[in-house]
């Protein structure tokens, strides 16, 4: 199958780091993240079974760290928010072997259905346009309607409608100097 890309570009949105009051009244700081691992770690940890979507993210700790390193290469982007110190959602764009990249986005159960996903994915689009980053397509169950609905806010068109899973893309392009 032949992925399509959306003619219409998606965004641009407010980069990172920017912080937001979610819908629950709480200060949330939105961030690029390419540092320790560790409070991505404890996140992860801390998952609820019921999140975790195809098989990630791992459950043990070991795992969850190399599933972490694995999608943190040089090209990777991303993105992290934080609140009261804690990290609650951790969103990237992963590079393909189609020079295309890959969007995953988990945000703590306690947090969600709060907007920070939306700023969440917008930041990370925007952190990718601004790399470089021009084609992003994702992955998501068919029974995730909220999911599909955010990504449809922030530009996202289905690419394979037909599939076991829906496929999502979106077009970026590069900012102009």
């Amino acid at each position: 199958m032949t992925r399509l890309y959306p003619t219409e570009i998606a965004g641009p949105y407010e980069p990172p780091p920017r912080t937001f009051t979610d819908e629950e009244g709480r200060e949330v700081e939105v961030l690029r993240f390419d540092g320790d691992v560790a409070p991505l770690v404890e996140m992860y940890r801390s998952f609820d079974p019921g999140d975790r979507a195809q098989g990630i993210p791992p459950t043990e700790a070991s795992a969850i760290r190399e599933w972490l390193e694995s999608v943190r290469g040089p090209d990777a982007v991303n993105v992290v928010a934080v609140h009261d110190g804690a990290v609650v959602g951790h969103a990237m764009l992963v590079p393909d072997r189609q020079g295309a990249f890959e969007l995953a986005i988990f945000v703590v159960r306690a947090y969600q259905a709060a907007g920070i996903g939306t700023v969440l994915t917008e930041a990370l689009l925007e952190a990718g346009r601004r790399a470089g980053v021009d084609r992003v397509w994702l992955t998501v169950e068919r029974w995730n309607a909220p999911a599909i609905a955010l990504y449809e806010t922030v530009g996202f068109e289905a690419s394979d409608p037909d599939g076991f899973e829906f496929e999502m893309a979106a077009t970026l392009d590069a900012p102009e100097d």
